[in-house]
């Protein structure tokens, strides 16, 4: 489950068209925090923007929304010039209209859809580019690039409303064909400017968006070629080749694309020359365009017959850098590629463990800021990690206390804990987030819950600092989004489809606003001036989704929605969550539509009209408790040990400080203290909470001076066949049993309190028992084991349940079936090796650590031909591995083992 930061289109698209000047979009769902979270692997994961050569909060904040709410844009942009037009009376309303208003058409659907983008109107405007094309001079000053804009609308639209909009054959394909031939033909396309940058970069898109990936392989080869630091100056320049990526990216997804590159090697070679010519711009602004180049070509390593040409490529470029490089993120791209299109080639590579090397590597720093948050960073001061920490805990009490949780979840979310991942810039979220996690990073960020339901379950926040504000610090979006974290686990009840079966954004982002801007007491300008304009009723907004919404309605007015609401309405409030944390959707809705309904729309409009003066009413927040310092102790002859019992109802406690009576002391949780002599000591513990409140408590302490006696080893043992039971009864009078070591007689050992052991063999065997207390003195008994039976199975009795050294037989199914099966590891830093082997057929072996496996969701996967499958995995903590037989063809006979 995922929060993703940008609001983008669902699902990967073969050849969709993009927002104008965009490269890519990330097209994952968009969510709050309660979204399923979908692993993109390597081949989904798109290019990276050339936005990123100009970040600024305006350009992360805007790609929040998609393409479909875009609706804005159309407020001044009369459509009807593009449903009621046609032939060459619509050409000329789209080449004399604007830009702008020609991306409103992007959301177009239903009746109007089919009006503008019929595959009549779609020829008629293609035909237009043509004749344009021919005398184009390098500016737009003849409206062709809103006859790009419109094509490239017309295809999108198309795609996604197909219902609607009709069928595109081989009529438009030949129109747009002869378009893009004359403007290609004709020079001034491919001078370098900025004027005429826009046009190029919109029209590579376009090749694109037509699936025309392979007619035009030659124009990316000619910009990839023609590309120097000249064209740095021109940010539209930049955009072009860098869109040239996207063609190259999606082209893979067409047959004629991919029988041109395996018979023309000429292509990857350009991208190959590229990213070595202009290795110089690794740590530049431009570096984007050179790790976008060394991803596209090691993309071309999933043609077996090309491989012995593609794969000393990417080798070169994986050999010029590495971990601690200035090439680092080069580096790290291509490892996480090659291991997706060229797996089992690490060595090839020297990417064997590449991802917890690059871990460690990219994020070294990592502060626990509470029982509940993890804090893991590439780059902070301890002052900024501290702010960090601070700033969301302290939030989390202002939370609680606003929407009246009594801090309790809602049901089946487990979530009691967060990870918060933070990189140094834009820059590095995209270079890294994607290859170490996973995720998609043409966003602003991202929050992936997992699966709320499921006991252990760890979410993660992936953020970066706005490098946009440095130096001055800031974690972008980190109220907002961690108020989604605490909106998700303590009133929205399931997951992201459950919690949008009616609208709610209103609530969810207009909550995460209040929340963001009350909690630091800053006002929210944008949206006070908003309020002015009166543009929306509150009934209105109690509709809001992400595809109806621009970003104004999203955030602005769904800040003063809930502002509303929480400051005139509180008791609805109340009610409305009461519904939310039961995941009562309809009820939740009919309370909105039929019981509020248009009720408080005028008073909301005249509430409009003041609070812009006088601003949000934040509530009044309730003063901070101090804390309750309290401790335990435990005395063993000189020695203490203590333990920090300390409370505090509205936060929690953020450090200690222990004074031991005799000078020392101490800042650990629960130490333990040994004193030089005997006496009577007053222990002193002061305690402070995340409000900087502290409180002091003291105790008095008598220690003495031991007698250490020796600890008296026994032990009982039962058995089962070759199997004995072995319980330690050892006891210490005056301490305790520090460790133990059993030699069980034919040459193996354990350090477990009570283990088990299952011998090879029938026999009488000698079990000694050593052991050793706290004051380090030992003790040894002995006993003889009689053991007898045959060696039991060493698979589980539940059938899809795997172990150390199982071998399941005789599986066995048809084409398209999937045998799923599961193992825990219970000792950490061990390679789990999964093997199929014998029998007849063709199955394939799939592997995810995350969840049951299956041919489209996993980590590792092995899909020889045969049934002689291997997959290595290094498991570096105890848990489960899932892994899943796939039937290529129907199998019979197969043996399935683990081992580790």
């Amino acid at each position: 489950m995922s929060f993703c930061l940008s609001l983008s289109h669902a699902d990967a698209l073969p050849a969709g068209p993009l927002p104008q000047n965009q490269q890519a979009d990330s097209r994952l769902p968009a969510a709050h925090s309660h979204a399923e979270h979908r692993t993109v692997d390597a081949k989904d994961r798109p290019p990276v923007s050339a936005e990123r050569s100009r970040p600024s909060a305006d350009n992360v904040r805007r790609s929040k929304l998609s393409v479909n709410s875009k609706a804005a844009l159309a407020a001044s942009c009369d459509t009807t010039l593009f449903t009621t037009r046609s032939g060459s009376a619509l050409v000329e309303a789209v080449r004399t209209s604007t830009a702008d208003c020609i991306n409103s058409l992007f959301s177009l659907r239903g009746t109007d859809a089919q009006r503008a983008f019929n595959e009549t109107q779609m020829r008629s405007v293609a035909d237009g580019l043509r004749s344009y094309a021919a005398s184009y001079n390098g500016t737009n000053s003849s409206g062709v690039l809103q006859l790009i804009l419109f094509l490239r609308a017309g295809y999108y639209v198309q795609y996604n409303d197909s219902a609607s909009v009709g069928t595109y054959g081989s009529t438009l394909k030949s129109a747009l064909r002869g378009a893009l031939d004359t403007l290609y033909a004709n020079g001034s396309i491919f001078g370098v400017s900025d004027a005429n940058g826009e046009v190029l970069a919109e029209s590579v898109i376009l090749i694109d968006s037509s699936t025309e990936n392979a007619r035009y392989a030659w124009v990316v080869k000619r910009l990839l070629d023609s590309y120097t630091s000249s064209w740095n100056s021109s940010y539209y320049m930049k955009v072009a080749v860098n869109n040239t990526f996207t063609v190259l990216w999606r082209g893979h997804q067409n047959a004629d694309y991919q029988a041109l590159v395996k018979s023309d090697l000429s292509l990857q070679t350009a991208v190959s020359n590229f990213a070595n010519r202009n290795w110089g711009l690794i740590g530049t602004t431009e570096s984007y365009l050179v790790s976008n180049a060394a991803k596209e070509l090691s993309r071309f390593l999933q043609y077996p017959t090309i491989i012995s040409t593609t794969r000393p490529q990417v080798q070169a470029l994986m050999n010029r850098g590495g971990l601690g490089t200035s090439s680092q993120a080069i580096w790290v791209g291509l490892a996480d590629m090659t291991d997706y299109y060229d797996p089992g080639q690490c060595n090839t590579y020297g990417s064997c463990n590449w991802k917890p090397r690059a871990e460690a590597a990219v994020l070294p720093l990592k502060q626990v800021c509470s029982p509940s948050l993890t804090l893991r960073a590439q780059s902070m001061t301890a002052a900024e990690l501290n702010a960090t920490c601070t700033s969301v805990i302290n939030e989390e009490a202002y939370f609680h206390n606003k929407l009246q949780t009594n801090r309790t979840p809602v049901a089946n979310d487990n979530n009691s804990s967060l990870e918060l991942v933070v990189f140094d810039s834009s820059s590095d979220y995209q270079d890294y987030a994607g290859a170490l996690f996973g995720i998609d990073t043409n966003n602003g960020g991202m929050y992936i819950e997992g699966n709320p339901a499921q006991a252990g379950n760890v979410p993660r926040f992936y953020a970066y600092e706005a490098e946009w504000v440095k130096p001055s610090f800031e974690v972008w979006n980190l109220n907002h989004e961690y108020t989604h974290y605490l909106d998700g686990r303590f009133d929205m009840y399931g997951d992201f489809g459950a919690n949008m079966t009616t609208p709610t954004v209103w609530w969810v982002e207009g909550l995460a606003e209040h929340v963001s801007y009350c909690y630091r007491n800053v006002r929210y300008s944008n949206a006070l001036t908003e309020a002015g304009t009166y543009r929306y009723a509150l009934s209105t907004l109690f509709d809001t989704t992400y595809d109806n919404a621009d970003q104004t309605r999203v955030y602005n007015w769904g800040y003063l929605a809930v502002s509303f609401m929480l400051e005139k309405h509180r008791a609805d409030v109340t009610t409305l969550l009461g519904l939310y944390r039961k995941g009562d959707w309809t009820g939740a809705r009919n309370l909105l539509k039929s019981t509020i309904g248009t009720r408080y729309d005028a008073e909301f409009r005249t509430w409009l009209g003041s609070v812009g003066t006088t601003g949000v009413n934040c509530g009044s927040t309730p003063a901070q408790q101090a804390p309750v310092a309290s401790f335990k102790t435990s005395v063993s002859g000189l020695t203490v040990g203590f333990t920090d019992t300390s409370t505090d109802a509205d936060g929690t406690i953020a450090s200690r400080v222990w004074s031991f009576g005799d000078g020392s002391s101490s800042t650990a949780a629960n130490p333990s203290k040994t004193y030089a002599a005997p006496g009577n000591y007053t222990v002193k513990l002061t305690v402070t909470d995340n409000s900087k409140l502290s409180t002091t408590t003291t105790q008095v302490v008598s220690v003495s001076n031991p007698t250490s006696q020796a600890p008296v080893a026994s032990f009982k043992v039962g058995t089962t066949g070759l199997t004995a039971y072995f319980t330690d009864t050892s006891t210490d009078a005056d301490g305790t049993i520090a460790s133990r070591l059993w030699d069980f007689g034919d040459g193996s050992t354990s350090t477990y309190t009570n283990p088990a052991k299952t011998y090879a063999a029938s026999g009488i065997y000698t079990v000694k028992l050593k052991v050793t207390d706290n004051s380090g003195l030992s003790t040894t008994t002995s006993q003889s084991v009689s053991v007898s039976g045959t060696v039991p199975s060493t698979c589980p009795t539940r059938t899809d349940s795997m172990s150390n050294g199982c071998v399941r037989t005789g599986l066995a199914g048809a084409a398209g079936d999937l045998l799923y099966y599961f193992i825990y590891v219970d000792k950490p830093n061990v390679q789990l090796s999964i093997s199929t082997s014998g029998g007849t057929g063709n199955a394939d072996l799939y592997v995810n650590t995350q969840g049951w496996a299956s041919p489209t969701s996993h980590n590792y996967r092995s899909t020889n031909s045969g049934n002689a499958e291997t997959v290595v995995v290094q498991v570096y903590t105890p848990g489960y591995v899932y892994l899943t037989v796939s039937g290529k063809t129907a199998f019979s006979g197969l043996n399935l083992s683990t081992k580790y």
